[in-house]
């Protein structure tokens, strides 16, 4: 009891100083909020001293920071989040409003990510409810390109070819249910595959448990033992899927903003950089209270489908050691995007010819021409050495975060849903306000929330894997909680969470150029891939190739995160096979087969 008063402390503080600093914002900047206000309001009006002077009396900000918070605090408590400081109606319908219409995005996005997630694995239930996987690894090329693409560069061209040209859904706006099926389709597509490949990955350890070989045994059908499968490994993903929850609702912001959404993601970004205080903390105070019941609904959920088993410690680890899963195609995609890097950097990414615009690709152009003539396979090598070299390192430091801050969830849960609760936009505001604009400013928003993830993932993989059987005899031979730690949870857990870090490799480059197609990434003429995407973006029906390339590179990347992910497996201590008491045998992994009568995950009995 006294640790769940203390983690409810802990939440409560962390949310409270993240909705404080939020309110902070101008006065971090170093600049003077009614100034801003005025050009947001009328921006052809002098800004005079009387003017400013006048429009911080209006404001009540003359009293300076925290008068200003604390009177926003004060009224928050009777139900009044305040007035907009630009438009001057009451914030709380508006917010309300803003949320509502993300909610709606946020569950069609995620029934698109369900059953994209359906999809990618529909195969290994299938081999695996027929007995035939073997010790078959999905490649998961398809789900990585899927996985890959940009959010923004998929609402773009759904927006453009479905919308524009073939007319067969509304493109702009947000006035009913027909609006809301290419923004989730952009949203969702991405978010699916990799809750698929995450599951795909999970999925054969299931099928191999002793429950399983005995339901086969027993006559159970194929399609009774895969959705016992899936009841197995879903509460390990459980705690990803509350992230997606809070994530397609707070940080859709480039969707929001290519189809006109009125969503809290864009209703948050438009008063951060108008610094529209009253506004800013009420949305940022929804996104905190979402991922607090996102959390709550996830972990209720995780333990009523696992069932006593969790409690008792009568699971099977999901993670058995494991032959590294072999095959060519890291190879080949490694070969092919050093191929491309290479052939770029041998030329100049800032030779203009504007005579050669927005050429398709040729013989001497082999990725065609951007808007200023240049030629996009220069600029995609040369910014491989700013995305891929950034993004390695960011995702490096997020599985070291992720791994440390997972071993001691009852600090990092907290942390997680406050940090997942925050766009990485305004992500990037706050600390473009604490250190200021400048190259460094990407890296450190993106890493500010990488982690998150990862330690959800260890943290529910951990709790699992503590309540396994060989966990529970290792102690009963004396084991210590360092003995524990190092030879038995890191090497059943570091290699699962490992394969999650490549597989969000893409998505933290995809956030560095989500970041530079609104304009806080790299600015001109810089090559690094966002900003290509942004810059070409207003010419992708004239000239598709100028996103193409850029946007097949990063798919490259992903199908190679993805494949070379496959070869990271806890590797298999062969022990030869010893006679037990009762005249059976153990297999090579030491375990002793299961009697017959074991037909169900322990979670389900």
């Amino acid at each position: 009891m006294r640790q769940r008063v203390a983690t409810l402390v802990w939440r409560v503080l962390l949310a409270g100083g993240l909705v404080c600093g939020v309110g902070l914002l101008p006065w971090l900047t170093r600049t003077d909020p009614a100034y801003t206000v005025l050009k947001a309001r009328s921006a052809e009006r002098e800004p005079t001293p009387e003017v400013l002077a006048g429009i911080r009396r209006q404001l009540g900000i003359d009293g300076g920071p925290l008068h200003v918070l604390t009177g926003w605090l004060g009224g928050l408590l009777r139900g009044d989040a305040g007035q907009s400081w630009i438009s001057g109606a009451d914030v709380l319908p508006g917010v309300l409003r803003a949320l509502g219409a993300s909610l709606l995005l946020m569950a069609v996005a995620l029934l698109v990510a369900v059953l994209v997630a359906g999809t990618i694995c529909a195969r290994t239930l299938r081999l695996g409810a027929r007995r035939r996987l073997g010790g078959r690894r999905g490649g998961g090329s398809g789900s990585a390109v899927l996985a890959a693409l940009p959010e923004f560069l998929v609402a773009s061209v759904l927006a453009t070819v479905v919308g524009v040209q073939l007319g067969w859904l509304p493109a702009l706006g947000w006035y009913g249910p027909q609006w809301t099926v290419l923004p989730a389709l952009a949203l969702g597509l991405p978010a699916g595959a990799v809750l698929g490949r995450l599951l795909d990955d999970l999925l054969p350890g299931a099928f191999g448990e002793p429950w399983a070989l005995a339901a086969a045994a027993r006559g159970l059908t194929g399609r009774s033992i895969a959705r016992q499968a899936l009841r197995r490994c879903v509460p390990a993903l459980l705690p990803n899927l509350g992230l997606f929850v809070v994530g397609l609702t707070g940080g859709a912001v480039a969707v929001e903003q290519v189809f006109d959404i009125p969503g809290l993601g864009r209703t948050t970004l438009q008063a951060a950089l108008a610094q529209d205080l009253p506004v800013l903390q009420a949305g940022t105070l929804a996104l905190v209270l979402l991922a607090a019941l996102a959390t709550g609904a996830t972990r209720v959920a995780a333990r009523l489908l696992t069932g006593p088993a969790l409690r008792d410690g009568a699971l099977s680890s999901l993670h058995r050691p494991a032959p590294p899963a072999g095959g060519l195609l890291p190879l080949l995609y490694g070969a092919l995007l050093l191929a491309v890097v290479g052939a770029g950097l041998a030329r100049d990414p800032l030779a203009l010819d504007t005579g050669q615009r927005l050429r398709a690709p040729s013989l001497d152009h082999p990725f065609g021409t951007d808007a200023l003539g240049r030629d996009l396979l220069a600029r995609v090598g040369h910014g491989a050495l700013d995305t891929l070299l950034l993004a390695a390192a960011i995702s490096a430091a997020a599985l070291l975060a992720g791994v440390l801050l997972g071993l001691v969830p009852r600090v990092s849960a907290p942390l997680v849903d406050t940090v997942n609760a925050v766009p990485p936009v305004l992500v990037a505001l706050l600390v473009t306000a604490v250190a200021g604009s400048g190259a460094a400013t990407p890296a450190l928003a993106v890493g500010a929330v990488a982690w998150a993830p990862l330690a959800a993932h260890t943290a529910s993989l951990l709790r699992q894997e503590r309540a396994t059987l060989h966990i529970t005899a290792t102690k009963g031979l004396g084991a210590g909680r360092v003995h524990l730690l190092r030879y038995e949870l890191l090497p059943a857990v570091v290699p699962p969470v490992l394969r999650h870090a490549l597989l969000r490799l893409p998505g933290v480059a995809l956030a560095l150029a989500s970041l530079g197609f609104l304009g806080l990434g790299a600015q001109p003429p810089s090559p690094e891939w966002g900003l290509l995407l942004a810059e070409n973006q207003p010419y992708a029906e004239r000239a598709p190739w100028a996103v193409l390339a850029p946007a097949a590179v990063l798919a490259l990347l992903g199908a190679l995160a993805v494949s070379a992910a496959g070869g990271l497996r806890r590797p298999s201590r062969r022990r030869p096979a010893r006679t037990l008491g009762g005249g059976e045998k153990d297999d090579e992994t030491g375990r002793r087969p299961v009697p017959a009568a074991e037909t169900e995950p322990a979670g389900a009995r």
